[in-house]
């Protein structure tokens, strides 16, 4: 009997950068913004110019122009999922643009020194509100912005950012306890406990219930049946090569932190004389070869608000995107004993 194979399709190294200025909040008030909401507009209509030339053509190297990060290892493995489809399987490709008038701008005041960065909330159809929370920060190299985050929002509501009288933001230390009650590495542990258990342990005591906390959920529950008797599938956390995190101060005196996390996904056949065929989707990895387990690597996007004291954060919007598959051929040599 032949199992299908399914991937989630929504879903290490020294902590994560402080990407917040260490300085008292009058002097915040006095420092300049990251850049000003005309130049935030214009890196904004840059990058979705760009990304169509690259996406029309799967150009890595134009692609790294205006992607960084997380989002870019997202991104070139969609280009190498497409390119393992004929031609006849591949859908032609639709250039896009924001609605970049009506994007919602967060824009931090940054500290000399600070890396350079601003979040926006986005829509890609005119006239509807919002449904991505972007992030984008200053390659400090050649000078230019990069988006480096993008997640889905899962709801309509979004995060209320501190803003001050000239409209700018504040950011905060994603990390530690001094500004945020819940840092990314603590949120990170959360999102990774809702694909692995379904938010039975950390993930239930990191998070609030939310839309987007549902949704991971939902992908363990659904995922975890999904062979039957026939096979299994486990979520786990993978290396994570992807640890900087930012965050920004809401009214309510918490924060809205953007990071990043990496999962696997590992399906397994529950006896021999049983083989997992990979789906079109796969063949970039998997070759069309039938295999006995195959562990899909994700790496995602995620944004979540912490309150201003101890209690359970928000997960507002993720983003996930496979990024490898793996596994033994149906036909190789048996394993040797553990």
């Amino acid at each position: 009997m032949a199992l299908a194979a399914t991937a989630c399709n929504n879903g290490d190294s020294p902590g994560a950068k402080n990407t917040a200025p260490s300085v008292s909040a009058d002097k915040k008030r006095e420092l300049p913004p990251a850049l000003t909401k005309q130049q935030a507009l214009a890196a904004i209509d840059r990058y979705a110019a760009v990304n169509n030339k690259a996406n029309a053509d799967r150009d890595r190297a134009l692609l790294d122009t205006i992607e960084g990060g997380p989002l870019y290892a997202m991104s070139v493995s969609e280009y190498k999922e497409t390119e393992g489809l004929t031609k006849s399987e591949r859908k032609p490709y639709k250039p896009w643009a924001y609605d970049t008038p009506n994007s919602k701008l967060y824009i931090p005041r940054i500290a000399p020194g600070q890396p350079r960065w601003f979040a926006a909330a986005l829509s890609g159809t005119k006239g509807k509100a919002p449904n991505r929370l972007a992030v984008f920060a200053e390659e400090p190299q050649h000078k230019r912005w990069e988006m480096v985050s993008v997640a889905d929002l899962y709801g309509k509501d979004l995060p209320k950012v501190a803003l001050d009288a000239d409209g700018y933001a504040s950011a905060v230390a994603a990390n530690g306890n001094k500004d945020v009650a819940a840092g990314a590495d603590l949120l990170r542990s959360g999102v990774l406990d809702n694909f692995a258990t379904g938010g039975q342990n950390s993930g239930k005591k990191v998070f609030a219930a939310s839309k987007a906390s549902k949704q991971q959920i939902k992908v363990h529950d659904e995922t975890g049946k999904q062979y039957g008797s026939q096979g299994t599938s486990k979520f786990a956390g993978g290396t994570n090569r992807y640890r900087e995190a930012y965050a920004l101060k809401t009214s309510d005196g918490g924060a809205l932190v953007f990071f990043s996390h990496t999962h696997t996904q590992t399906d397994a056949v529950a006896r021999s004389g049983l083989q997992i065929n990979p789906g079109k989707d796969d063949r970039a990895w998997l070759h069309d070869i039938p295999r006995r387990s195959i562990q899909y690597t994700f790496v995602c996007n995620d944004a979540a608000t912490v309150p201003a004291k101890a209690a359970p954060s928000t997960l507002l919007a993720y983003t996930c995107a496979r990024t490898d598959a793996s596994g033994p051929p149906v036909n190789s040599a048996p394993l040797p004993r553990v």
